[in-house]
This record gives structure tokens, sequence and C-alpha cells, in this order.
């Protein structure tokens, strides 16, 4: 059997009236739930009933979603006029601006420029920054420095341990090089000598008896001739 449907009118009957609007104000808050969370929608319930009891419901905060809708409505049939997201844009980039603009002057006026606009007081706060910015770089200017000294002399004992190897070497080199007389040499030598003397001794044996000796008319000679 078909369920009858409700004719949309007011209902007479108290008791049936609370009863059908707390029904119908679960359904409604649940689809506005359903419809913020499938659509990724932003979504404001309000709802007062008949006795004067609020109730609501809002995706992020019924707040925002309110001043969003008021900026809108004031908005409406202004065609030229931005929307939301784009106004918020707009004042983000002229606020990344001002920054800059102030930045860009502040840096002037360290390099000494556009001092014009500065009182006193401005102009020692100004110089109070110089001297704890030079400060810095003359700190980090010490300390680049000692770090190269050190460099460097790393670097020189470096090559002074290199340069006494070197020598080391060259020196162990030299003394290989250095001719050795062994003991065959020294027989050898001896054995010369020796057979120098005998030659010697040989050739005056037997150069021949003295020319007043008549005891023989011929003389053995013995041996190669001795040299004049």
């Amino acid at each position: 059997m078909a369920r009858e449907k409700i004719k949309i009118k007011k209902i007479d009957n108290l008791t049936a009236r609370q009863v059908t609007f707390s029904k119908r104000r679960r359904g409604l808050i649940k689809k506005a739930e359903e419809l913020s969370v499938l659509c990724d929608a932003e979504v404001a319930l309000l709802i007062f009933s008949a006795t004067g009891k609020f109730f609501e419901y809002s995706s992020s905060s019924v707040k925002e979603v309110i001043a969003r809708y008021n900026l809108h409505s004031t908005n409406l049939g202004k065609l030229e006029y931005p929307s939301l997201g784009l106004q918020l844009e707009n004042s983000n980039h002229v606020r990344l601006n001002k920054e800059v603009e102030d930045m860009t002057q502040q840096l002037r006026q360290m390099r000494g420029e556009d001092l014009q606009g500065l009182n006193l007081e401005d102009l020692k706060q100004l110089e109070r920054m110089l001297e704890v910015s030079l400060t810095r770089v003359l700190h980090t200017k010490e300390e680049k420095i000692m770090s190269e000294i050190n460099a460097l002399e790393f670097k020189g004992a470096r090559l002074m341990e290199e340069n006494k190897m070197l020598k080391q070497q060259m020196l162990r080199l030299s003394n290989d090089r250095t001719p050795v007389l062994v003991d065959s040499d020294v027989h050898v030598a001896a054995e010369e000598g020796v057979s120098s003397e005998s030659a010697a001794n040989v050739c005056s044996c037997n150069s021949g008896p003295p020319a007043d000796d008549d005891s023989s008319d011929t003389s053995l000679k013995l041996g190669p001739p001795c040299p004049n």
C-alpha cells in the first residue's frame, strides 16, 4: 500500500507539528552534512523552531559563512567587483608589495641613501645596525683568514716532509751507485802485479853475461827480449 503524501501546509496539531519538526530537522542536518562532504561545499544551516529554539550546523564556521554571505550580498550585481578569493589574493599581493618596498628602502638607507626622511633616533638606530653588521663582517673575515693561514701552514709542513723524503731517496740512490771493490778484483790485481814483477826479473836475469866474460861465445836467452 503506497504511503500517503503529506500535504505541504501547516500542521494544525501541535504535537504532530513538533514531532514532524524534530524528524525533518535531523534529516535536513544530515542532508547538509552529506552535501558538504560529497561536494566539498561550504554549508551553514540555521534553524529556529516555532517555540524559539535555535539549531545550527556548519561545515566550517557559521560566522565565516555568514561573513562571506554578507560580502557576497553586498557586491551582488557588481560584475566588475572581484570575488572573495580574488580579493584575498589582491590583499596578499598588496601586503607583499609593501613589505618589499620597506625592505628595499631599508637596504638603501643602510647603503647611505635616502636618509633625509630619518630623524635623529632613526639615524642612531641605523648606526647601531651598521656597527653590528660591520662587527659580524670583520669576525667572519678573521675566521676566513685564519682558516687560510692554517691551510697554508699544513700545506707547507707537508711539502717539507715530502722534500725530506726525496732527499733521503736521492741519498740512498747515490750510495747504491758507488763502486765496491770485491775480493775477486783484489786477487786479479795481485796476480797481475806478481806477473809483471816476474817478467821484469826474468828479463834482468836473461840479459846475458857481461861483455868481458870470455867463458862462452853464446848465451842462452830465456823469455822475450827485454826492452831497451
